[in-house]
């Protein structure tokens, strides 16, 4: 499976499960089974100023046929935060 189908994958499935649509995929990477690990950014809690809205980062891990192996959040932060 290519990257592009294992994030289209794991994005559809965390979709699916969580009902949140992802902000974005900040990473992809193989798996050691030939699956696929990717970390999706999505909105959970929406604020005013937009700067202050909580973002969660999931690793969503999907197997080699595109199907959902694990999910976790792994992350949460202010969407104004930046990684020192």
């Amino acid at each position: 499976m290519t990257a592009s189908r294992a994030i289209r994958a794991a994005t559809e499935v965390f979709t699916a499960i969580t009902g949140r649509q992802p902000e974005g995929v900040t990473g992809a990477r193989p798996t050691a089974d030939r699956g696929w690990s990717v970390l999706i950014d999505v909105v959970e809690l929406e604020r005013i100023p937009a700067t202050t809205s909580v973002i969660g980062t999931y690793r969503v891990d999907v197997d080699s046929t595109g199907e959902l192996v694990s999910y976790e959040r792994i992350r949460r932060f202010t969407r104004g935060t930046t990684d020192l």
